[in-house]
This record gives structure tokens, sequence and C-alpha cells, in this order.
């Protein structure tokens, strides 16, 4: 079921996991140190150490929470935890969320899938559903516009 593609660029991202992720990395930071500094039998380099750990927590929750896919006029960027990961449109064969996937994967040209974590149905599963097809939609859409391009 193909769909009317989104006006380009367009950025797709998990919006209620993000919100909730960076509110629990707020939370952990204050708690954490808030304690750690009420509690008097600390010393100073164990109050450092409980504030280190807190902004450890809060960082890997705000690393997760970074997770994106761009697109433009040119194509996609992928923005997963740890790595960013430029395509071409023509390099995307198929965009897919199935059932029970945690998020959408890319069939690239190589052979290879690349999960695009920006589209998850985790908390928010229509928004996903909606986001994976205006993405199938415009790769669709790029896709026939190059093939156009090289037969005129």
């Amino acid at each position: 079921m193909s769909s009317e593609p989104p006006a380009l660029p367009v950025t797709f991202r998990p919006g209620r996991t993000r919100v909730v992720l960076l509110t629990a990395g707020v939370a952990i930071f204050v708690v954490i140190t808030v304690i750690a500094l009420l509690l008097e039998q600390l010393g100073p380099g164990e109050r450092l150490s409980f504030v280190f750990t807190a902004a450890l927590l809060a960082g890997v929750l705000f690393l997760l929470a970074r997770v994106k896919v761009v697109a433009d006029e040119s194509g996609v960027t992928v923005q997963n935890i740890a790595s960013r990961r430029r395509l071409e449109w023509a390099e995307i064969i198929q965009v897919n969320l199935r059932p029970g996937d945690p998020w959408v994967f890319l069939n690239l040209s190589d052979g290879t899938s690349l999960p695009a974590l920006g589209i998850q149905p985790g908390i928010a599963k229509q928004q996903a559903i909606a986001d994976a097809r205006a993405l199938r939609a415009l790769a669709e859409a790029r896709s026939t516009a190059r093939s156009d391009e090289d037969q005129g």
C-alpha cells in the first residue's frame, strides 16, 4: 500500500521514546547527584564517583535518544546509537517494518540490511507504521524518478 511521500527534508525520530529517555536521563542524574550531596558520610572522592556514575548513566540514555533517520533530496542519513551512515536513494531497495520488528530495516543494493533505529514501534506503534510508510513512499518515488532520469 503506497502513500503520498512527505515533503523533503524530513526527519523521523521515535518522539515518545526520546522524551522518556531524555526525562529519565535528567531524573537519574539529578537524583543520584542529590543523594551524593546529602549523604554526609561520603568523602569528596565518593561524591565525585556518584556524580560520575550519574553522568555515565544519563549519557547512555542520551545516546539512545539521538537515533533518527533524515531524508533529503539526495538520500537518507541513518543515525543509530553509535554510527551514522549516509545512503543515496538508489542504494535503498526496500523499507521493511514487519510485525514484531524492533525497528525499520533498510534492504540495500549491496545485499545487506541496515537497521534504522529512528523508526521504532516501541511506545508509538501507529506513528512508527506511518513513518515507515512515508519512508517507503519516498524511497519508491526517488527510485522511480532516478529510473526516469536514466532513461531520458
